[in-house]
């Protein structure tokens, strides 16, 4: 009974190790809303799949993506905070704004790589982490996006490629909010997190095995 209890501790303390909640432990600021407005002659596209600092890696790999932004969507409160955030109240997931080139990567590619980085069929949960913060959301701007996401996710649910029903959420996308500095870039300026090591970079490469499109 001792040797189990002691095994439920260590299991209990790696996994808050390794939980992406247990890494985000400041606030410097920088939360701000983002015009859905893209650059001339690119075009943008959010998705929350789990924690933004591994989504934010993946699409930042994929051929005619130039950028993503991790941030909060999806949620009733304005200009939301990590903190606030991270107290599941606020309805707000962690997001990523993709910026992309429509002349080289479309949105239904898009959607493949959503589908492709993650576990959509667990509610409420990506990985470790634990929470509605962490749900999955394929997020659309305009009717044609809505009418690609939901085909995407049929296919994808009658695919075989996972065992249990796809759980991701069709949610039009109505505001933005760039999350902390310290979340942007996070995988490339640290690197030896125990989190990216353990988590994000295995995630990653799981993706690269399983994506069919270009990469970087």
């Amino acid at each position: 009974m001792r040797n189990t209890l002691a095994k439920s501790a260590l299991f209990i303390a790696i996994l808050g190790f390794y939980s992406c909640d247990a890494q985000k432990s400041k606030n410097d600021g920088g939360v701000r809303q983002v015009e859905l407005k893209a650059p001339a002659g690119k075009a943008i596209a959010a998705f929350a799949e789990g924690c933004f600092w591994c989504s934010e890696h993946i699409f930042e790999a994929v051929v005619g993506v130039d950028s993503a932004v991790s941030g909060y969507a999806g949620g009733h409160t304005k200009n939301p905070t990590y903190e606030l955030v991270n107290t599941e109240t606020t309805g707000h997931a962690e997001t990523v704004l993709v910026y992309y080139d429509p002349s080289r990567i479309n949105y239904e590619e898009l959607t493949k790589v959503f589908f492709t980085s993650q576990d959509p069929t667990t509610k409420d949960r990506q990985g470790p982490d634990v929470g509605n913060s962490y749900r999955s959301i394929l997020f659309y701007l305009t009717p044609e996006e809505k009418a690609i996401a939901e085909k995407s996710l049929k296919t994808f649910d009658n695919s075989g490629m996972f065992s249990k029903p796809i759980v991701s959420e069709i949610m039009e996308l109505k505001a933005f909010y760039r999350a902390e500095e310290y979340h942007q870039d996070y995988i490339e300026h640290n690197p030896g997190s125990g989190y990216v090591r353990g988590v994000s970079i295995p995630r990653y490469e799981k993706f690269k095995r399983t994506y069919k499109g270009k990469l970087k």
